[in-house]
């Protein structure tokens, strides 16, 4: 734009504001020099007085832009790509064999059908040992027994979950077979729409909210002839695990609660109350409550699962993920979600080559040691460490980065975009309906977000642009690393840069509390990274544990 037109452009600008001009819109020094202490400023008073001008500007277009109430839906367009300048990815999907066993019993004890894997399942409806429609009922039963006493179901979606069981059944009798996820039943949280459900987002303003859209990963089911029986809960707007029913309780301790924010999803899976259901992540809303209640849970890369028909907290930064019992089940999942569609600019289509027999002599394993070498020689992690080097994984120990400051820099992006996310909702003070007020979440954090100066988002963002160079020296060195799933800062390091991890239980506390560990791969490798958790569990059992209330 030459200056000429910039300067017609900007006056044609204010004569439009102009209309929107009140008594109210003008703008003084002291609230100039307010707002420099404020912002860490310190201008002169020439340097004040000559933007009063352009601050009543802004002003007016502050109040112009709050007469248009913009829609959680309404994108942004302007997409993160955590790839960096020179980065080439494989993009030949290769044909993937799933193994399913063909001398799969339906068990005397029916209950033990809740913690058959999805294999296993698969293989009973394959060969017509149970009916999608009986197992449907089976797990629709599970959750109105167990429902209430883990505070984690939203809303049964009875009728769709029964005419997809038929069709699955269907399909099957007239040779139709789809894929190992026909006729099963799964769960969603419930920030995902779905036709003819209720779409609550876990917070009261929003609870008889219907959104007449199925999402994209509901649409990929779907295709691949599974069974939705259940939205799930979550945290307040995608926070912690309260949400307006209540505390979402950890199936191994229902005084605790299962971790935020896919609470439901996680907390009905270990339980056995789904075999499978989706989640997503932000800032840990996987790792966290996977962490808590011992799930396999995958945080893939993001932007390889569309998020179109999802609730949006921060564009740049939010990711589903299929929350899962095992490895195995997350890559079979993994591998009928992904994929991109228009709705998300941001999401594409990356192959997912997955063959669990990798060469464990050409991966290059390292663990944290400023995170591990500190814990005592018994710990669970250092036994992890160990049975991977057992079973002929190199594995070498690497420092992780220090003092990235990446905790403060991606919460500042989250509550800034966030906050845009949920204007509305501040501005028309419906944010006091929401069940948690405390200073820390939510309605408070929109408000304080409102202060962040758009120069100090832009430049946080740049800042994310360094972490991913230091993220992508790591991954240049290493195919995985091995960390505590939330000590230091590796689980916001790797959230800003976009990278995959899978969360696993690798051991229990004396008081029966999973511990779990966190593998963390290169961009766009969810095959190699599961594959190798996949190995780790043929060897472990704690993955097949199970919390005695639900068995």
């Amino acid at each position: 734009m030459n200056t000429l037109t910039a300067k017609r452009f900007l006056a044609f600008a204010l004569v439009m504001l102009s209309a929107f001009a009140s008594a109210q819109d003008s703008v003084t020094l002291s609230q100039i020099m307010a707002a420099e202490k404020m912002f860490d400023l310190d201008f002169t008073p020439a340097k004040r007085d000559s933007i009063l001008s352009g601050a009543a500007d802004n002003f007016r277009l502050y109040r112009y832009l709050h007469q248009h109430n913009l829609s959680n839906d309404i994108p942004l367009p302007l997409w993160f790509d955590p790839v960096l300048p020179g980065k080439h990815f494989n993009h030949q999907q290769l044909p993937i064999n799933w193994n399913i066993p063909g001398n799969v019993s339906l068990p005397k004890n029916k209950n033990e059908l809740a913690f058959y894997s999805i294999l296993q399942l698969a293989s009973l409806i394959k060969n017509k040992k149970i009916s999608s429609v009986e197992l449907t009922r089976f797990f629709l039963d599970r959750l109105k027994k167990y429902g209430s006493t883990l505070h984690c179901v939203v809303e049964l979606t009875e009728i769709i979950a029964m005419r997809q069981a038929a069709k699955a059944d269907a399909d099957l009798a007239r040779g139709i077979y789809k894929s190992p996820l026909q006729g099963i039943p799964y769960g969603l949280k419930d920030l995902f729409a779905v036709k003819g459900t209720h779409t609550t987002w876990g917070t009261p303003p929003y609870k008889d909210q219907i959104i007449d859209e199925s999402c994209f990963v509901e649409k990929q089911l779907e295709k691949a002839g599974g069974v939705l029986i259940a939205k799930l809960s979550l945290g307040e707007l995608a926070m912690d695990d309260v949400w307006f029913g209540g505390l979402t309780r950890n199936p191994w301790n229902l005084n605790s609660g299962s971790g935020g924010s896919s609470a439901g999803s996680t907390a009905a899976t270990v339980a056995g109350l789904v075999p499978f259901a989706i989640g997503t992540e932000t800032f840990g809303s996987i790792v966290d409550p996977s962490m808590r209640c011992g799930a396999t849970g995958l945080r893939p890369s993001y932007g390889s699962i569309s998020r179109s028909g999802a609730m949006a907290l921060a564009w740049s930064s939010d990711k589903i993920g299929p929350i899962c019992r095992s490895a195995d089940d997350a890559a079979i999942v993994f591998a009928y979600i992904h994929g991109a569609d228009d709705g998300d600019r941001s999401s594409r289509n990356m192959p997912f080559n997955y063959n669990e027999k990798i060469d464990l002599k050409k991966l290059k394993v390292a663990y944290v040691k400023n995170y591990i070498d500190t814990l005592p020689e018994n710990s669970p992690e250092k036994q992890a460490i160990q049975t991977l080097k057992k079973i002929g994984v190199t594995v070498f120990a690497f420092e992780f980065p220090h003092a990235l400051h990446a905790a403060a820099l991606l919460s500042m992006i989250i509550n800034a975009e966030s906050a845009a996310a949920f204007d509305e909702l501040t501005r028309t003070n419906k944010d006091d309906e929401m069940v948690q007020q405390n200073k820390d979440r939510w309605p408070n954090s929109f408000r304080t977000s409102r202060f962040i100066p758009a120069v100090e988002y832009i430049n946080a963002c740049r800042m994310r642009y360094l972490i991913m160079q230091k993220m992508d020296s790591v991954f240049s060195q290493y195919d995985i690393i091995i960390a505590p799933p939330e000590v230091g800062e590796q689980l916001a390091a790797t959230n800003l840069s976009g990278n995959p991890s899978i969360t696993l239980p690798i051991g229990f506390t004396k008081d029966e509390m999973p511990v779990c560990i966190s593998f963390v791969g290169k961009l766009f490798d969810e095959a190699r990274l599961i594959a190798l958790a996949k190995i780790f569990q043929d060897v472990t059992t704690f993955h097949k544990r199970h919390p005695k209330t639900f068995q």
